[in-house]
C-alpha cells in the first residue's frame, strides 16, 4: 500500500519564523538523541503547566507530543516488487484459546511479506469481542523495518499482513518474529500480549 504524498496545506510562510523553526528541528534531534528514541509522554500536570505558561491549548500540546512518539510511522517504505517464491514455515503459538499461525513467507526482490492468522472459537462471544478490537505489531531486529499492511477478520478469524524490509534471507532459519498484540485504543495502560515465533 503506497503512502499518500504530503501536500503543503498552504503556500503562505512567514519567513521571520525560519530561524525559530530551524531551532525547533534542532531541539527535536536533541530530544530524540537524549531519550534514545523512547521519549514516553509528558505527565498531564506538565502539559497543563506548559499550556498555561505559553498561552497554548492543552489538547494542542497533547497532539504535538503524540505525533513525536510516532516518528517511525513516517519512515520511507518500499513497495514489494518482483515476486520470487514462497517459503513454507508453518509455525504456531497458542494463548488462552487463541491459535496464532504463520504459514509461509512471500519473498520479493526488495522485501518479504508475511500473514499472521489468528483463530478462536467463533461461538465464544467474549473472544469475538476482544479479538475484533485489537491489532498486532511485528519486530525482528535492528536490521529489519516491519510495518502492517492491513488486516481482515470475522468472528473466529483474523489475518494480519506485514511487510519486512530488506527481504529476509531465502534460508530464514534462526529468524525470530516478535509479535505484540494491543487492545484498542492503543496505550501502554491497556492489556498487551507479546510472543515470539522462531524459525527452525
Amino acid at each position: 500500500m503506497n503512502r499518500i504524498s504530503f501536500e503543503r496545506p498552504t503556500e503562505h510562510y512567514d519567513e521571520r519564523l525560519y530561524s525559530i523553526d530551524e531551532d525547533i528541528c534542532s531541539l527535536l534531534k536533541q530530544r530524540k538523541e537524549l531519550s534514545k528514541g523512547n521519549p514516553g509522554f509528558p505527565p498531564d500536570q506538565a502539559i497543563s503547566n506548559w499550556a498555561k505558561q505559553n498561552g497554548l491549548y492543552p489538547d494542542y500540546l497533547n497532539s504535538l507530543f503524540s505525533s513525536m512518539m510516532d516518528e517511525d510511522e513516517f519512515k520511507p517504505r518500499v513497495e514489494p516488487n518482483k515476486f520470487k517464491k514462497r517459503i513454507p514455515v508453518l509455525k504456531t503459538y497458542e494463548h488462552k484459546g487463541i491459535m496464532y499461525t504463520l504459514t509461509f513467507i512471500r519473498q520479493y526482490s526488495n522485501a518479504s511479506v508475511i500473514n499472521l492468522y489468528k483463530e478462536w472459537d467463533p461461538k465464544n462471544n467474549t473472544l469475538n469481542e476482544n479479538n475484533t478490537h485489537s491489532l498486532v505489531e511485528l519486530s525482528i531486529n535492528d536490521t529489519y523495518d516491519c510495518w502492517p499492511e492491513g488486516w481482515t477478520g470475522t468472528d473466529g478469524h483474523t489475518s494480519y499482513q506485514f511487510v519486512i524490509s530488506p527481504a529476509l534471507p531465502d534460508n530464514p532459519s534462526g529468524i525470530s518474529f516478535l509479535f505484540t498484540e494491543r487492545s484498542m485504543p492503543f496505550s501502554d495502560k491497556h492489556e498487551r500480549l507479546e510472543f515470539e515465533i522462531k524459525l527452525d
